[in-house]
């Protein structure tokens, strides 16, 4: 990387953490809304926040890994549900640096700030016909699909015989599909990842990618990058690292919260003073280091996930396993420490109006993404680590 693009990258991130002051403004306003403010979406359009990993032939700064997780954690400092929608947003514009040229030119060639959503796992039915696909499904959790012109949903692809020859995404205009008002949940509220649904609609051929290619690396839009080297990073180790930057910016912001939160307080039903009792300054080194080690863990495998697709080096499997655990190992640290943080400010701390009320619930929230699912993601290692077979080709 030259200076040159360590420079533009260093000015993105600044751009975006000018944008905190306004995020924070209107955080209760995206969870009651249950979506992102259009307002949040044009002022990352305006920073190109939105754009940090979309190929640069797209319009975007096809930047690395490391940069992505330092603008979604920013961005979710102010607030959580803007930093997770621009976060899978990234994941996305990087998956459309795959898809054919047509269908890459036809999401971006008009509208280089064009949103695109998604339901990645193949949750619907694709029938092949002679001119392309035949798609219908019912996709929950499509975040961001509110503020999107574009989705990519997933589906098994059968023939007329009904048999899978194949699994993979389908580019739609969002205004092709039926968006339903179903967000009603008590962690990410404003993420208005409310589900949608499409009928026997036809999918052009060009508007199809088979996720099998991408992960072996051989993808129809890879030629189309030769001056990204983000394109060559692994497929899934860049999937799961994009859910986790906002567990970076909510446990940052939460550590800043908590000294105001028990300033002049009393220790319930004892006189010592909260602010300045041992037990308190053990609680909160014990939160810090918590999120210290989640936040280094997740910035260790985005630099890992860079240097191997600068170098373009191919990931092994125990690798990519262990990244992918590592991932979901960052998420936990970071809402363990936000939960001693909880625990250490009390009663007070159940109040709505508490940051770390909505911190802890968001944080929960993406722990409980199925990517990023401790349990599975330490069985999925463990197997390999024990030389068997992997039991998801998620890897």
């Amino acid at each position: 990387m030259t200076m040159v693009d360590r420079q533009v990258e260093a000015d993105l991130i600044t751009r975006t953490r000018a944008l905190i002051p306004d995020l924070r403004a209107r955080a209760e306003e995206a969870a009651e809304l249950r979506r992102v403010p259009q307002e949040n979406i044009h002022l990352m359009q305006e920073a190109g926040s939105l754009k940090t990993l979309q190929a640069t032939r797209n319009g975007g700064f096809g930047a690395g890994m490391r940069t992505h997780l330092e603008v979604v954690a920013a961005l979710s400092e102010g607030c959580a549900a803007t930093g997770w929608v621009a976060g899978v947003v990234h994941a996305h514009s990087w998956l459309l640096s795959h898809f054919p040229e047509r269908a890459q030119d036809d999401a971006y060639g008009a509208n280089p700030d064009a949103v695109v959503a998604a339901v990645i796992g193949p949750r619907g039915s694709a029938l092949r016909t002679a001119d392309g696909f035949e798609l219908t499904g019912f996709w929950p959790f499509a975040s961001g699909n509110r503020n999107s012109t574009w989705l990519l949903l997933g589906a098994m692809v059968r023939n007329s015989a009904g048999e899978v020859i194949d699994e993979g995404d389908f580019l739609v205009p969002t205004a092709d599909v039926e968006q339903l008002d179903d967000w009603f949940v008590n962690g990410l509220t404003g993420t208005g990842s409310s589900s949608v649904k499409v009928e026997h609609l036809h999918i052009p051929e060009h508007h199809f990618l088979s996720l099998p290619s991408v992960i072996v690396g051989k993808s129809p839009g890879m030629e189309l990058h030769p001056d990204d080297w983000n394109v060559r990073c692994a497929p899934v180790p860049v999937l799961a690292l994009a859910l986790t930057g906002s567990a970076i910016g909510l446990a940052r912001q939460a550590l800043r919260d908590f000294p105001a939160l028990v300033r002049g307080k009393t220790i319930a039903y004892t006189n010592d003073d909260q602010y300045t009792h041992p037990l308190t300054h053990i609680q909160a080194g014990n939160a810090a280091m918590l999120i210290h080690e989640g936040e280094q863990l997740l910035f260790q495998c985005a630099d890992e996930i860079d240097a191997a697709g600068h170098d373009g080096r191919q990931l092994d499997l125990m690798t990519r396993a262990r990244l992918r655990l590592a991932c979901a190992q960052g998420v936990h640290r970071c809402l363990e420490g936000v939960e001693v943080l909880f625990h250490a400010s009390g009663a007070s701390g159940i109040r709505i109006a508490s940051p770390l009320t909505r911190a802890v619930a968001d944080l929960r929230a993406i722990n409980q993404h199925g990517l990023l699912n401790l349990e599975t993601n330490q069985e999925m290692y463990g197997r390999i680590v024990l030389g068997l077979e992997p039991n998801t080709p998620l890897i």
